[in-house]
């Protein structure tokens, strides 16, 4: 098995901590331990044993998950490392050789990377700016046949910050129904709504549907190495298998941190928190494009991202780069996401750093445009 280089990991890996300021972090500035835990769960942390705990997710934290999930058991739940486990145990264990997979695009391209390292014929469909980042539906109908063995979307999206409208969503389900194909959909940020309003889950929908989720995006907790999957019982105990040969648990530590977060109060008050920083900054970024004129955004209506088309003639990551070479500043590029031409803006930097960083990005751009 071949893997290929995950250039968007790769990027953010090796600059992300040798720059002055990160904007291509997909996720909020995180919480610190201090903010997250009340003094009477920290005493009760400092006494837990670092053993290993239920390999597939306690008892404890699935109760919590599920209640997100409705009509979900525990059974329907693995608790993970992180999402991006989760969509390596999903691959691992549904693709073999030569089966047919049709991937989302623009999107983070993880699982497009995985398919073909494990064989799968991979077709793609397009979200499309003049449609406000909504798929156009007839291709997406042709990308989908009688061999597709998996759809693989991302709701709310990883670029561009949009939420399927119900047509779509209801165009997917159907065409996944009609094919028989497995429908996985990558929900982590679920919960960082701009106007508030949860995404309605995938799961439940379809009966081959399977959600992917966790705590690194919407609640600005990636150190805690925290996802779960959501889907039926055969599947999930199938997975819990492959899991052996990975991680085999989540630590104790973050497994009780978890439990914390996902208490409907807490959870509330951090969502707040996430949906208060993006925001500001958005209108901080329309403000910036607005005034250099080389950029234009369709709004996302969630998630700590904005992806935004300029005016250059130049690659989107030759113009990271030189941003990050000459400036300090590190972009994410959008040729790494799978559309050229684009710079996806984090949203989730703390503001005073965030004006500080977009000025330091519109010198660069000027001196670039004056040649």
């Amino acid at each position: 098995m071949r893997i290929e280089t995950f250039e968007m990991e790769r990027w953010q890996s090796k600059w992300e901590h040798r720059v002055s300021y990160n904007l291509s972090e997909s996720g909020v500035h995180p919480l610190s331990f201090e903010e997250l835990v009340p003094r009477e769960e920290l005493e009760r942390l400092l006494k837990l044993r670092l053993g290993y705990i239920q390999t597939n997710g306690t008892k404890e934290l699935k109760q919590r998950i599920m209640r997100y999930y409705p009509g979900a058991g525990e059974g329907n739940i693995l608790v993970t490392t992180g999402s991006c486990e989760a969509n390596f145990l999903l691959i691992f264990s549904l693709i073999e050789q030569g089966d047919e997979a049709v991937f989302m695009l623009p999107n983070f391209m993880q699982i497009y990377g995985l398919l073909r390292a494990f064989g799968a014929e991979v077709k793609t469909f397009t979200l499309r700016e003049e449609l406000r980042w909504m798929p156009d539906l007839s291709e997406l109908k042709r990308a989908i046949t009688k061999r597709t063995k998996l759809i693989c979307i991302t709701n709310p999206n990883n670029p561009t910050g949009a939420r399927l409208n119900d047509e779509v969503r209801g165009a997917v389900i159907d065409l996944a129904k009609w094919a028989g194909a497995w429908l996985i959909v990558d929900e982590v940020y679920q919960g960082a709504e701009l106007d508030g309003r949860i995404t309605p889950t995938f799961f439940g929908s379809y009966e081959k549907c399977i959600v992917v989720s966790g705590l690194s995006k919407a609640y600005g907790l990636p150190g805690l190495r925290v996802g779960w999957i959501v889907g039926p019982e055969k599947v999930i105990d199938k997975l819990w298998s492959y899991k052996d040969y990975t991680t085999i648990t989540i630590s104790g530590p973050s497994d009780r941190l978890a439990r914390l977060v996902l208490e409907p109060e807490m959870r509330e008050r951090i969502l707040e928190r996430t949906r208060r920083i993006i925001r500001g900054n958005l209108d901080i970024l329309e403000g910036w494009i607005k005034e250099n004129g080389l950029f234009h955004l369709v709004p996302p209506s969630a998630g700590a991202i904005a992806f935004a088309r300029y005016d250059l003639d130049i690659n989107a990551t030759e113009l990271a780069h030189r941003v990050r070479e000459r400036k300090g500043v590190l972009l994410q590029p959008g040729d790494q996401l799978g559309m050229d031409g684009y710079i996806r803006f984090g949203l989730g930097e703390e503001s005073d750093r965030f004006r500080e960083a977009l000025s330091l990005v519109g010198e660069e751009l000027k001196e670039l445009r004056a040649g």
